[in-house]
């Protein structure tokens, strides 16, 4: 499974329905479970961005079917970031 880090922050549409942030979170994870991905941890975070969340994936149009998705409910903007261990890491220097 590839890995991503999802940073977000809440839309005003999102900061206005702050008080559902914990269920909006649970919705998250059972539509990236049906999506087959899986949701690592999710942090609210000060600073530049609201959220930061870590999970992984089959592939990268999967991830960014389930994040185009979670965009068009309003509450969020977010970038996603492919992530690679360091084991990966390691493997893909080892080509060049």
């Amino acid at each position: 499974m590839a890995h991503y880090v999802i940073l977000a922050n809440f839309t005003a549409q999102g900061i206005k329905g702050i008080k559902d942030t914990g269920k909006r979170a649970q919705g998250f994870r059972d539509l990236a479970q049906k999506a087959g991905v899986t949701i690592k941890d999710i942090f609210w975070t000060m600073g530049k961005y609201d959220v930061v969340v870590t999970m992984e994936g089959p592939n990268d149009e999967t991830v960014t079917a389930l994040m185009m998705k979670m965009g068009a409910l309003g509450n969020l903007k977010s970038q996603t970031l492919r992530a690679f261990s360091e084991s990966e890491i390691t493997g893909l220097t080892a080509k060049i």
